[in-house]
Order: structure tokens, then C-alpha cells, then sequence
């Protein structure tokens, strides 16, 4: 560390890039966007740069990081007035929500980093990452540096320069608040037992892309929880019951060529995802179409998030088969 306070940048990376990526896990668990994380991830690592100096080895490197990581998410937060859940109707059930336009998938398929084993093992489900979307930034701060980095009450408040009362405060209205827009109100999010999809969401994907590639909309009905929610972002609305969600697909899919359409099965945030391609009639190549990421509930399809096309690269799939 000497060295890199001398202006030794190599040392200075060899430092400190091994925690690149449970950084950018970090930022997206803060501001729910793929993009913004990694940005936020490379602006800690030059606010660190710039700041070398007043690392003292009291807390560690570690430590160090993530504070700085997480500063920048909420200066991030505080000049992005946009990056804030927004009322939408919800078609189908009738009433009002709020919805977060700018979530972005987590691609599972990325290279993993040996050093970051513990990351595997802390699940970035949707249903969480939109929830603590809903809560005030320093609310949301708190909440994840204590309920999910698992970091002791005193040392949270001092890296936001909180008094200790007031992060605990905090913690407490942000458990609250997550228990209303959690599924059932859960506040367990802690990740699965073993990587890679059960066997029942095999077979739940399998059938769901088996039905796809034929158009069968009645059969993928079937797949769907009476009180499936549907969106679509960062287009806004978001569609509650088998009803309204097949109603959709039907006013969306009408004209499409039953026999056009192409699967590939991947994961994102854990959960089970399948890229569809479709093929115009009188083509032979078939074009990223959407990416649909399913969290399974009872051996059924309880939230379907539907991503475009340009989500494909970051999980190196192609744009054409």
C-alpha cells in the first residue's frame, strides 16, 4: 500500500481488483441497472485511486472499498432524480403501483472471479433488487450493508456518517418497508442451497419454451399463476392474472408466424431465463427478440420481467441464430 500512495497504479491494482466484482454486485443491489453498477463500480475505483492517501489500515481494505462504493451510489442516486420507482396503472387488477423502469438483469453467465466465491452465494433475485428500490437511499444503503454484507451496527452508521441511533433507525423503517413490497412479505432473500436450476424449473422452463416455439399462448397460460405479475421495462405497465397477461400476449402476437420463434434457456439473477428469437416470414435468420426472466412459485410461473433484445451481448448470447 505504501508503493501505491508513492503513485505505484500496478500495486494499486493488484490491490484492489480482485473485489472488482462483488463492488459491482454491490452498486447493483444499490441502483438495480447493470449499466450504472459498472459505472458506479469504476468511479470507486478512481475515487480510491485519488484518495490513496487516507487508507490507514484501521479497517480493512475490504471495508475501505465498499464505503467508497457506496458513497458513490448514493452521490449517484442523489443527481439521478430519474433512478426512483414510478406510479403505473396495473392492468388487470385495477389500482395503482409503482414500478422501477430502469432495472436491468444480472447476467449469471459472466466470468466468475475466483476471489469472489462469497458473491455466489448471495442470491440478487429481482424480487429483492426491485423492493429495495422503493426505499430511501440511505434507508437502502443501511439495509444492505447490515442485513446482507452482514456488517456490525457501529461500523454501518460510521461509514455513513450516521450516529449509531439513527442507522438504527433506519434499518428498522427499511425492514418495514421491504416487508410490503417483498413477495408475501419475506425478508428472506438468502441464496439457493445449490447453483443452477431445480429440477422442477427445468421442466417448467423446458414446457414454457417447448410452447413458445409453437405459439401455443393457451398452453403458456397454463404455465402461469392465477396472480402472475407481467412487465415489461423500461416500458412502463405492469399486468396482474392469467387474464390480463394472455390478453396481452394475444393483442402482441396476433400477426406473429406460429413457427417463428427460437429459444435459448439461461439464468439471470439466479432465476430461470429464456431468450426468444424470432424469424420473419420469408427469412432464414432469426433476430434477438426478447429475454424473459421467470421467478417460479408452487411449480408455476408467479412474475414474468420481459428485457429487450440488447440485454443479449452482456449474456453472451448472440443477436442472430
Amino acid at each position: 500500500m505504501q508503493a501505491a500512495r508513492n503513485g505505484d497504479d500496478g500495486r494499486f491494482a493488484l490491490l484492489t481488483e480482485r473485489f472488482r466484482r462483488e463492488l459491482l454486485v454491490h452498486c447493483y443491489r444499490m441502483l438495480a441497472s447493470y449499466d450504472d453498477a459498472q459505472d458506479m463500480t469504476q468511479e470507486t475505483f478512481l475515487r480510491a485511486w485519488a484518495k490513496r492517501e487516507s487508507f490507514q489500515g484501521r479497517a480493512s481494505l475490504r471495508t475501505w472499498l465498499y464505503r467508497i462504493a457506496t458513497n458513490a451510489c448514493l452521490d449517484f442516486i442523489e443527481k439521478r432524480r430519474d433512478r426512483t420507482p414510478v406510479p403505473t396503472d396495473l392492468q388487470g387488477a385495477g389500482g395503482t403501483g409503482t414500478e422501477v423502469l430502469y432495472l436491468q438483469p444480472w447476467p449469471d453467465s459472466a466470468p466468475q472471479d475466483p476471489h469472489t466465491q462469497a458473491v455466489a452465494r448471495e442470491t440478487i433475485e429481482l424480487a429483492f433488487i426491485v423492493a429495495v428500490q422503493h426505499l430511501p437511499a440511505r434507508q437502502r444503503a443501511v439495509l444492505i450493508l447490515r442485513d446482507v454484507l452482514g456488517w456490525p451496527a457501529q461500523q454501518t452508521a460510521d461509514s455513513l456518517e450516521l450516529t449509531l441511533a439513527s442507522a438504527n433507525s433506519a434499518l428498522a423503517r427499511a425492514r418495514t418497508t421491504m416487508r410490503q413490497h417483498l413477495p408475501d412479505g419475506r425478508l428472506d432473500w438468502s441464496a439457493r442451497t445449490a447453483p443452477g436450476l431445480s429440477e422442477q424449473e427445468q421442466t417448467l422452463v423446458s414446457t414454457y419454451v417447448e410452447r413458445l416455439e409453437v405459439l401455443d399462448l393457451e398452453g403458456l397460460a397454463e404455465l402461469l399463476r392465477d396472480d402472475v405479475r407481467f412487465a415489461m421495462p423500461p416500458q412502463p405497465g405492469v399486468w396482474v392474472g392469467r387474464e390480463a397477461v394472455f390478453q396481452t400476449w394475444v393483442d402482441g402476437l396476433s400477426d406473429a408466424d406460429p413457427n417463428g420463434f427460437r429459444c435459448r434457456i439461461t439464468t439471470a439473477n439466479g432465476q430461470p431465463t429464456v431468450a426468444a428469437y424470432y424469424r420473419q416470414p420469408g427469412t432464414t435468420t432469426y433476430a434477438a427478440l426478447a429475454m424473459d426472466v421467470l421467478r417460479i412459485e408452487g411449480g408455476l410461473i408467479a412474475e414474468m420481467l420481459t428485457f429487450e433484445p440488447g440485454m443479449f451481448e452482456r449474456f453472451g448470447l448472440p443477436q442472430e441464430l
